[in-house]
This record gives C-alpha cells, sequence and structure tokens, in this order.
C-alpha cells in the first residue's frame, strides 16, 4: 500500500453554535431592514411612518405594540433617529420579571410542569431545560405525563438517558395524573431537586384536554409536589397562531411564562413582544437552533438589538 504523507491536518469541526444571536435570527431580522435603513433621520414623515407600520405587522409585533410605536413617533418625533425610537418603544413593551423559581417549600419538591399543543418542541424544550438544571448542579426527574401521543415517553427516556436524569413513564393511554404523581413520590423518596414533568398536548380548542391539565396541575402541586413553574411551550412559527393558542391554555394552567422554541426559524420574531403585551404573561425562554445549548434565556436587551442593531 502507498503511503500518505499528510502535511497539515484538519480541525475537528465543533458542534457549537458559535453564530451571533442577530446571525440566527436572520429571517426577522431581515424584516426589520427597512427600519434600520432609516438610519438617524430625526424628521418622521408619513412615508416613514408607513415604512414602520408595515414592518412591525410584518413581522406579528402586534397591533397594540404598533400603534403604540407610531404614537410615540407622532408626538415626539425620532430624536435620535426612527430605528432608536422603535427599539426604545419595542424594550419598553418587554419589561417583565422573568425569572424562574427552583425552590418549593420545605418538605416539597419543586415541579415545572410544561403544556402546550403537539409538534410545539414541548418534549425536546424538556430535555434542553434538563440539561440546563444538570449543567448548574441539580438532580432531575422527568415525568413522562404526555401518555396520548405514540412515543411521547420513549422520546423523553431518550432525552433522559442523555442528561442523565431520573425518569417515570407508564404504558400509552395511562392516566397522565397517576404518572406525575409516582414520579413526584420517586423524587421526594430519592431526594431529587426539581421534576420537570411532560403533559398531554393533542389539542389546544379541545374542553377535555384542558379539563385534563387542570386535573394534572392540581396532582402535581399536591404535597410532596409543588408546581413553581408552569411553561407554555409555543411555536413561534406559528404566528399569530401561537397567540391563540396561548389563551387557550392560560385559564386551565395557570401559565407562568412562555418558552417559545423555532425563533430562529421564522421572519415573525415579533411574536415575543406580541404574546408579552397582549397577555402578560413573560416570555422566559427562546429556542434559536437545534443543539442542546440553543434553549437560551430571553433577554429583552439583546433581542431588540438583534433587530435593530447596525
Amino acid at each position: 500500500m502507498p503511503s500518505v504523507l499528510v502535511t497539515e491536518s484538519t480541525p475537528i469541526p465543533t458542534l457549537v453554535d458559535e453564530r451571533s444571536l442577530a446571525q440566527r435570527l436572520a429571517p426577522s431580522r431581515g424584516v426589520f431592514e427597512r427600519v434600520r435603513a432609516l438610519g438617524n433621520e430625526r424628521e418622521v414623515s408619513s412615508e416613514q411612518l408607513d415604512v414602520v407600520e408595515e414592518v412591525l405587522l410584518r413581522s406579528d409585533v402586534g397591533v397594540l405594540t404598533t400603534n403604540a410605536v407610531l404614537e410615540e413617533l407622532r408626538t415626539n418625533g425620532a430624536p435620535e433617529g426612527v430605528a432608536a425610537a422603535v427599539r426604545s418603544t419595542m424594550l419598553n413593551s418587554l419589561r417583565a420579571d422573568r425569572t424562574t423559581s427552583t425552590m418549593a417549600e420545605a418538605g416539597r419538591v419543586p415541579v415545572w410542569l410544561f403544556v402546550g399543543v403537539n409538534g410545539v418542541g414541548k418534549t425536546t424544550t424538556i430535555g434542553k431545560l434538563a440539561q440546563r438544571h444538570h449543567d448548574q448542579g441539580r438532580s432531575v426527574l422527568l415525568a413522562a405525563g404526555d401518555t396520548f401521543r405514540a412515543a411521547a415517553a420513549d422520546q423523553l427516556e431518550q432525552w433522559a438517558t442523555r442528561t442523565g436524569s431520573d425518569i417515570v413513564r407508564a404504558n400509552e393511554g395511562a392516566d397522565p395524573g397517576s404518572v406525575v404523581h409516582d414520579a413526584i413520590g420517586r423524587a421526594s423518596a430519592r431526594g431529587v431537586d426539581i421534576v420537570l414533568a411532560d403533559t398531554a398536548g393533542r389539542r389546544a380548542n379541545s374542553t377535555n384536554l384542558l379539563d385534563e391539565l387542570s386535573k394534572v396541575r392540581r396532582v402535581a402541586d399536591r404535597a410532596p409536589g409543588q408546581v413553581v413553574e408552569t411553561l407554555l411551550v409555543l411555536d413561534a412559527t406559528t404566528g399569530q397562531n401561537a397567540l391563540s393558542q396561548a389563551r387557550e391554555f392560560l385559564g386551565a394552567a395557570g401559565v407562568t411564562g412562555i418558552v417559545l422554541t423555532k425563533l430562529d426559524g421564522t421572519a415573525r420574531g415579533g411574536i415575543v413582544i406580541a404574546i408579552e403585551r397582549e397577555l402578560e404573561i413573560p416570555v422566559k425562554f427562546v429556542g434559536v437552533g437545534e443543539g442542546v445549548d440553543d434553549l437560551i434565556v430571553f433577554s429583552p436587551a439583546e433581542f431588540v438589538d438583534s433587530l435593530l442593531g447596525a
């Protein structure tokens, strides 16, 4: 066999996405190009107002925020430029408290409950947050409470293996409340730091489903468990449909925060602002890629700058 002379080694590719948030949100950033192009113009013409209105509505910022931006521009002009004025008003719409709780009362196990329709990335979100908790030094138990979707428990078990988490699951079609109850009991007995509980998500407009979610929440909030976060998972690519889904779940589940997935795959990233302004529920995490580390804590300033910054 001929010998092969290797003169230059090829570096092993990294699996970490090193792109900036602005690069990851390129589709949404592209929509805002026309506003950024207005630059530092201080005099606001009717044509510029039309541009701002069109861009904001196209990005799914929502009517309330769009009207607030236009009113600000009409009333006060743009002393530092149109783009800066739009940025300021958008940031003012994102002032909710984004802290998450990982502590329960003495003797009880903190539970994060996850709700949302099928297909939004709920189970994957749970897996990625399990990794985040593990990296922060917490032991995690996953409750496979979505017993109606084929292979949901199998998918969650793969995440349990990947993240070094414990898991409680049951046969397909089993009572979700009993799965969550058993998971909390095991976590309490073993001194696990936190339980992440999946729930069914077959249909958002099904009364039976919403009743089931209310029941699961009551079970999860009963000693020795305590629900400290209820996170509604939404798919950013569905735009205003995500907002409609959120309204359906709020009353039944007692939602404390939103996880917005696939934000990197949509040009309608302004839905973040519409959700917070119209529902008064904070977006706490956003998905900006496929990797396990690509579910990140939502930062309003970084998000707005990724759309309107240079």
